[in-house]
């Protein structure tokens, strides 16, 4: 008689690794269907668990659930900006855009939803981990830019850069993410040039720093 072919030995997963497995999953529903329409039983059926155990890990349910995902989508998107202080600034810029425009091309629905708002599942909670990804991009470029005490009129434009990127995403995802990525990103690269000229008429800490920067633009 041949014996049985032996059975798999079940590993249990500890408490962050089946922590982690159910954000991964919740995570790549959300990147795909707007937050309103993702269940918990959707995301018991996409980890392969059941959902008393989705409420074990969750137990605020779908909204604790909702923001821890967020939380780990917003520290994937802070880290799209921790870009290494080596060479070209604009160069370093535009690997920082590719690895966001990565991000939201993986993410699209899930993005969206995040930035236009309007969602069931959005509260105050939700906005400020948003608005932390917005501040933490913004002290990356500008640390990047090198400028010691950055005053009000560069912190603004900085700022208003990264609105222009948000909305320049949400319109690429709107037109079926054309042009191309390498096409958006240098064209947004060359916005964020052209703000910093415009600022500099008004701003002598801006006009320096855009002269340190003729040399770059011209390559």
């Amino acid at each position: 008689m041949t014996p049985a072919a032996p059975t798999p030995a079940y590993r249990r997963l500890s408490v962050e690794e089946r922590r982690s497995q159910l954000l991964t999953s919740a995570l790549d529903l959300f990147a795909h269907r707007a937050p309103e329409e993702v269940s918990l039983d959707d995301v018991a059926e996409a980890a392969g668990v059941s959902r008393p155990l989705v409420y074990r890990y969750f137990p605020g349910g779908k909204q604790q659930l909702y923001e821890a995902a967020l939380r780990s989508a917003a520290d994937e998107l802070q880290h799209c900006f921790d870009e290494p202080r080596e060479g070209p600034l604009l160069r370093r810029l535009s690997r920082a855009l590719d690895r966001y425009l990565t991000f939201v091309d993986e993410h699209d629905t899930g993005f969206s939803a995040l930035l236009q708002g309007g969602s069931v599942v959005e509260t105050s909670r939700t906005t400020a981990i948003v608005d932390g990804v917005r501040r933490v991009a913004a002290e990356h470029i500008l640390s990047h830019l090198g400028v010691t005490g950055p005053g009000p009129s560069l912190r603004m434009t900085v700022r208003m850069w990264i609105t222009a990127v948000e909305a320049s995403s949400l319109i690429w995802l709107d037109e079926d993410k054309q042009p191309p990525a390498g096409e958006l990103r240098d064209w947004l690269v060359e916005q964020f040039v052209a703000m910093l000229t415009v600022t500099a008429r008004r701003d002598p800490q801006t006009d320096a720093l855009v002269q340190a920067l003729a040399g770059d633009v011209r390559h």
